[in-house]
């Protein structure tokens, strides 16, 4: 992982991790400062430090290669930019369909339920244990396709068992009483395969097909890089299953049976975004190594080649072969250099910002940034970078309204809500 990959750093850490920052060029608007140019690449927790480059060494915009043209990234489109409470670890959000309540997790392993219309917020009891320690803890939380019918919400955390930890998706019905509310009669539908030491990637954002029938669940190579092209575990892919956690019928490596029917894609570091555009597409992004980090289409079949290929390097200089037509691997329809650390994807589908309808929204954690890519079906055009005070943008939601919601991460750990200026 990036040393900022997903958690802020903690003291400890600050010597062997040097920040590079790039020259800033910001402008105010409605209270919001618009900048393409802030990025941090920071080294790896796991391996050794960067060097730290001279300021006049990529100056300007960082590199964005959008398939296999780099480009420089614009800013546009003003925020009114709108506040709303503070959470410690804050680490997903979802709108729970038919209600007005907004879903909060924590990666230490708090769940809040906040209400939208007085702003109150509660802890949500029956939570699962989790470990919480490094990227480990509570990880994804989604209402269910049938929400609004049964109150089914599903929902990802990191677990100790045999052979280390890994990750669990599991779901629940969400209770609500007059003075808090519960997740009740929670069932494990689906775990990483193997459990292993160590407390980093683990992937675990969750996405349901548009039509509700199927359960995709992203999964981090938890930084063992090797098991990504190895289809007999499930570290390193990301996996498409039933409602009940069972294989999805049709999948690539379904006649070979076990963990391997589960798999629908593989080749991937710590893919932290997962999400469909309106047009039924399937994105993720992932974090990639020192200057690596990647917005993929995922189709069927795909191995996306990590640790393989990479338009990235290792932390500690060793180079991986970039990115080829013609090598087997399916390459990135956009990756960036310095490293942003996306920790969230959105694709917008609102009508509150119809020029924007269709495009990917990240939230930058070494970026610092919320970052929008222009799709045009599979095809990306525009990068803008959109700064908010230098602040590390840990998730991105849109709500029922259009509006664009964000969590920044621990440190700061506001909600925000961004409308057009």
């Amino acid at each position: 992982m990036h040393e900022q990959d997903a958690v802020r750093p903690r003291p400890r850490c600050l010597p062997r991790c040097l920040p590079r920052r790039l020259p800033r060029a910001a402008a105010a608007a409605a209270g919001l400062a618009l900048t393409s140019a802030l990025l941090v690449a920071c080294g790896d927790g796991a391996s050794p430090s960067r060097s730290t480059a001279s300021s006049a060494e990529g100056a300007g915009v960082p590199s964005v290669t959008v398939e296999g043209s780099t480009v420089a990234g614009r800013v546009s489109g003003p925020f009114v930019v709108q506040e709303l409470g503070t959470f410690a670890e804050p680490w997903s959000l979802a709108f729970l369909p038919g209600t007005d309540q907004l879903l909060v997790g924590e990666r230490s392993g708090s769940l809040h339920l906040r209400d939208q219309e007085s702003g109150e917020v509660v802890e949500v009891s029956g939570v699962p244990e989790v470990v919480d320690d490094g990227q480990g803890g509570l990880g994804d939380v989604v209402p269910g396709p049938t929400f609004a019918d049964d109150a089914v919400v599903y929902l990802s955390w990191a677990e100790a068992g045999d052979g280390g930890v890994g990750a669990a998706v599991g779901r629940a019905t969400l209770a609500t009483y007059r003075d808090g509310a519960a997740l009740e009669d929670l069932e494990v539908v689906w775990r990483q395969t193997p459990k292993v030491f160590g407390t980093g990637h683990f992937g675990h954002r969750l996405a349901f097909s548009p039509d509700g029938q199927e359960l995709y669940v992203s999964s981090g190579e938890r930084q063992l890089q090797d098991p990504a092209q190895d289809t007999t575990n499930t570290l390193g892919t990301i996996v498409r299953l039933t409602l009940d956690g069972d294989p999805a019928p049709g999948n690539p490596l379904a006649d070979e049976g076990g963990v391997s029917a589960e798999i629908f894609t593989w080749g991937h570091r710590n893919p932290l975004g997962l999400a469909f555009a309106p047009d039924g597409r399937l994105w993720s992004s992932e974090m990639g190594p020192e200057g690596g980090d990647e917005l993929n289409l995922v189709e069927a079949g795909g191995n996306y080649g990590w640790p393989e290929a990479s338009n990235g390097s290792q932390y500690g200089g060793e180079d991986i072969p970039d990115h080829t037509p013609g090598d087997g691997f399916v390459a990135p329809v956009v990756s960036w250099d310095p490293s942003i650390s996306p920790g969230s994807l959105m694709v917008y589908g609102g009508e509150m910002f119809p020029d924007w309808q269709g495009d990917a929204f990240l939230g930058a954690l070494s970026g610092e940034a919320l970052v929008r890519v222009d799709l045009e079906g599979a095809d990306a055009g525009d990068v803008d970078v959109f700064d908010l005070d230098g602040q590390r943008v840990r998730a991105v939601a849109e709500a029922p309204d259009g509006a664009i919601w964000l969590l920044e991460d621990e440190g700061s750990g506001r909600l925000l809500r961004l409308t057009p200026a």
